[in-house]
């Protein structure tokens, strides 16, 4: 008996929004007069597949960390379909073509799935939701992965996205009130026909054959993970009022000093509007708290901002062809770019971070901002897509929106124009971490290292070195860079790039560019020779 012989069926399209909890695409699937539902996830082989020739393990998009997180959402999400009597179908190949494939075979009169603002996404939506439409099958895609939905907020603002927090705040208003969506059942999986259903896949299934126990991260994906999190968070109510961005300790791994939610938002494990509601309810009983941007409250509201931002800029994950980028010549250099990535660039606060970050796929947000600002304005004049590359990789958390956003703003590109402050690869995690425990443990090689020369370790007699058994050059890498003269020249390179910037109103063509990159780099080598003289006549 096929579906069409017994009532209407409905897909449920899982792609973000790896939850039971507030999900309006399930709620209204599941009260629509459906006979048959059909939750899938489609296994997206473009995100999946293993790619040897990347620089750590996962495939072209992704990391194993990410991979391997998204795995245990969906692993807990079919467990928690089960209870209410459904199951997640796993499908795979071409998310777009699956999808239409089973809208024919299972005669779907509905689709659901949550609205994302994603590029890739967008163009998947658009392909589904014209075929669904031209065979007259209802679609239902609810804004549900933000507090607010994005066009609204930039038809507020004249069909231009907010460029600034406050101005977006002023647009957005509070969220809608958050309705119940509790679940007693859920209708029956119909026939399947001949579309190929598959069980969640395991790590090994996937083609990662060497992947090895006690080398992933330590976050455990899914909803009940997430809410677990939550509940843990919201108990501290005193931590919660007073919580307060940019403080918190970077340097704290035993027990980060922060929520990580960031990866259940990113899957939608956890509703953001659920964890709004759950803060405005701790913010009840404790009347003096911290207020936005800096509370915990303002970082969902960052979060909007910048899915506003990307989903109403074109390009925005480039500099070239990008209106609120501003154009900087960056320089391609590959063997710096390679000794930040691999954690060799002989700053072990920097590199501890890279270590920690492709070991976990997490790091604290201001150890974020060390390695961003060191790797582009601060020290190495390395391009920020570049750097976003590589945490779009590393991140369990990596979400589009989000890592550009951040990363535009550390490099100073956009939203953030003080190029002048930069954090210290020295001085900055000595603030937090004086002994240097946090370098020990992701850099055991300089685990003997004396305190006194634990974040300089180039400045430690040899005596100290052999003793410690490492040898700066040798055991661990000199600095690629003297912080104080890469940082100065960082400053040069940004000032005049800003002025370029502003003398064309930001319309910087290629030629602009090369030649301010060739100015700056006849302005490197003039100085190098004057350095050279200095050192030939005080020889």
């Amino acid at each position: 008996m096929t579906p069409s012989s017994t009532g209407s069926g409905c897909i449920l399209w899982f792609r973000k929004g790896l939850r039971i909890h507030h999900n309006p695409a399930l709620q209204f699937a599941s009260q629509n007069g459906v006979s048959h539902l059909y939750p899938v996830f489609v296994i997206d082989p473009n995100y999946m597949k293993p790619d040897p020739n990347s620089f750590s393990p996962g495939s072209t998009h992704s990391g194993l960390n990410r991979i391997k997180f998204l795995l245990e959402s969906l692993v807990d999400l079919d467990f928690n379909l089960k209870k209410l009597g459904s199951r997640l179908l796993i499908l795979k190949g071409d998310p777009a073509q699956v999808l239409i494939r089973c809208l024919k075979e299972w005669n779907i009169r509905k689709l659901c799935f949550e609205f994302d603002t994603e590029p890739y996404y967008q163009a998947l939506d658009i392909e589904v939701k014209n075929f669904a439409l031209a065979e007259g099958i209802e679609v239902f895609s609810p804004v549900s992965h933000t507090l607010f939905n994005p066009k609204d907020i930039i038809e507020k603002n004249g069909g231009k996205p907010p460029l600034s927090y406050q101005s977006f705040i002023k647009l957005a208003g509070q969220p809608l009130p958050l309705l119940s969506t509790e679940l007693s059942s859920l209708p029956p999986v119909g026939h399947l026909g001949t579309c190929d259903v598959f069980e969640i896949p395991s790590i090994r299934d996937l083609g990662y054959e060497d992947a090895k126990q006690g080398e992933f991260s330590p976050f455990k994906g899914g909803e009940s993970e997430a809410l677990k999190r939550l509940a843990e968070c919201m108990k501290d109510k005193v931590w919660v009022a007073n919580f307060e961005k940019p403080n918190g300790n970077p340097s704290a791994f035993l027990r980060p000093a922060t929520t990580i939610l960031s990866p259940y938002l990113k899957f939608g494990c956890l509703s953001s509007s659920y964890f709004y509601q759950q803060i405005q309810d701790v913010y009840k009983t404790m009347p003096k708290h911290t207020s936005p941007p800096v509370s915990l409250l303002g970082q969902l509201l960052w979060r909007d901002f910048f899915y506003t931002a990307a989903f109403g800029t074109p390009n925005f994950d480039r500099m070239k062809g990008n209106r609120i980028c501003k154009q900087i010549p960056w320089k391609d250099d590959d063997k710096l770019l390679e000794a930040w990535r691999e954690a060799r660039t002989g700053f072990p606060w920097i590199d501890a971070i890279m270590v920690q970050l492709r070991k976990w796929g997490w790091i604290h947000h201001l150890a974020r901002h060390s390695v961003a600002c060191f790797l582009t304005r601060g020290d190495l004049f390395v391009h920020w897509e570049k750097g976003r590359d590589v945490f779009e990789r590393l991140l369990i958390d990596s979400d589009w929106a989000i890592n550009n956003g951040n990363w535009l703003w550390l490099s100073c590109s956009s939203f953030f124009y003080q190029y002048h402050r930069i954090y210290s690869p020295i001085t900055f995690g000595k603030k937090y971490d004086r002994n240097g425990d946090y370098i020990r443990h992701f850099l055991p090689v300089l685990k003997d290292m004396p305190r006194e020369y634990i974040y300089e370790p180039w400045t430690a007699p040899l005596s100290i070195q052999t003793k410690a058994k490492c040898i700066i050059g040798k055991d661990y890498p000199m600095p690629v860079v003297s912080h104080d003269s890469a940082s100065k020249e960082c400053r040069r390179k940004m000032r005049e790039a800003y002025v370029l910037n502003k003398e064309l109103n930001g319309l910087v063509s290629e030629d602009d560019l090369k030649n301010l990159r060739r100015k700056l780099d006849d302005s490197e080598e003039q100085g190098a020779k004057a350095k050279r003289s200095r050192q030939q006549v005080i020889g």
